[in-house]
């Protein structure tokens, strides 16, 4: 009986490490040993340990990683700063309206990425509501324009992947008790105090998981940067797809891609040193 029951977990973790397997780990390594192929499409790539495409990489895109970052911290800052008091209000004071309220935040799941994306390029657009109001307002100059901007690729980015901040922090404060609360007034704490002392660092945890599951994939997108910026305001996934799609160069394309993701890798480990918990469920 201990045998088996000793055997049965991994039984059980086998179809999950063979999904991964097939579909993360083979493809990782198809991945590396592209990037250190030399070759053609043509002429196929062969694989001689060619690690001057790492440098090539960073020597040719080394600015579009800086920018995509920058967007993606700036995006996700973003994220936190609208997601946590939206989160508070539907937790501590939506009463049995929660569920309701929080059905907006899930309903952009259901409408298409590409689409949601669009739908900015038409409110930012010129003749758009939200410059035609920016103007009205005298906030921005007759002559200016926000399509082809910085601030509308962040924007952008901050809006497709809000839920992703707002729902780990929605479960991370849902998940406090609120005798704490009533406790730390009956210490006359004030509620300044109390959210202070009580509920910030009880719902860092969800801050933390919400903040990198917004940065991760907005340092990667190339969407929004396509459909909202101007060639200055390009990110790293769109060279990546332009050298996958469009210039053909393999190997390029996959050593910027490898190199993304271990300076993602990085960016993690250390942001998880400096800010995280070791419980991420709260």
């Amino acid at each position: 009986m201990n045998e088996k029951s000793g055997v049965l977990p991994y039984l059980l973790a086998f179809p999950g490490i063979a999904w991964l397997a097939a579909f993360f780990v083979l493809p990782l390594l198809a991945q590396f040993a592209t990037s250190l192929s030399e070759g053609s499409l043509v002429t196929h790539w062969h694989f001689t340990w060619h690690w001057q495409n790492y440098l090539a990489a960073w020597d040719t895109y080394g600015t579009l990683f800086a920018r995509s970052f920058s967007y993606a911290a700036l995006a996700t800052l973003f994220t936190v700063l609208i997601g946590y008091p939206l989160a508070y209000f539907i937790v501590f004071r939506a009463g049995r309206w929660k569920l309701l309220l929080l059905f907006p935040v899930v309903v952009p799941f259901l409408i298409t990425y590409l689409v949601r994306t669009v739908s900015w390029l038409a409110l930012l657009s010129d003749g758009g509501i939200v410059l035609s109001a920016l103007k009205s307002l005298h906030l921005m100059p007759e002559d200016g324009f926000l399509i082809g901007t910085p601030a509308a690729v962040i924007f952008a980015l901050a809006y497709n992947f809000l839920p992703f901040s707002v729902l780990p922090i929605y479960a991370s404060l849902d998940k406090i008790d609120v005798t704490l609360l009533r406790a730390a007034a009956d210490l006359y704490a004030s509620p300044i105090v109390a959210f202070r002392k009580v509920v910030l660092p009880l719902s860092l945890p969800g801050v933390f998981a919400g903040s990198l599951l917004t940065f991760i994939p907005a340092a990667g997108d190339y969407v929004n940067a396509q459909m909202l910026g101007a060639p200055e305001q390009q990110m790293i996934g769109n060279a990546i797809q332009a050298q996958y799609m469009v210039t053909l160069n393999y190997p390029l394309a996959a050593s910027a891609s490898l190199i993304l993701m271990l300076s993602l890798l990085v960016c993690v480990a250390v942001y998880s040193r400096l800010f995280g918990t070791k419980d991420l469920t709260g």
